[in-house]
């Protein structure tokens, strides 16, 4: 996979690798890339690449796990955090294993809440 990831700014295959891929279109067309390689210089860039690559990765840790905090507060900003009381009325939604049509109702009840355990479930 060449293309870089939106959490980590990155492709996977330079965080293996150390170095961007070449496409196979690209080595059947003359490109400056194709057309400068020298296998010496090659080994000897790489060679220096295999520091580079752990500082590439743990940028690349950095950025993830910024980008996972991210999405955790934006997450957080959307949800409500809903509290029932004993005598409440609350709807159910309707789970069904076959499609349904569009017109088909999609929640049941009301139903009243008789008691509540722990923070999720409630009777």
């Amino acid at each position: 996979r060449t293309t870089p990831r939106g959490s980590t700014r990155e492709s996977p295959f330079s965080l293996v690798y150390g170095t961007e891929a070449i496409i196979p279109v690209e080595l059947g067309m003359p490109s400056h890339r194709v057309m400068n390689f020298s296998e010496e210089c090659n080994n000897d860039l790489l060679k220096e690449s295999l520091d580079l690559i752990e500082k590439l990765r743990e940028k690349a840790f950095i950025r993830m796990q910024r980008y996972k905090n991210t999405m955790i507060n934006s997450y957080n900003k959307r949800v409500r955090a809903r509290n029932f009381q004993v005598g409440d009325l609350v709807l159910r939604r309707v789970d069904t294993l076959k499609p349904v049509g569009k017109l088909d109702p999609t929640w049941e009840g009301p139903y009243k809440v008789t008691g509540i355990i722990g923070r999720g479930p409630i009777n």
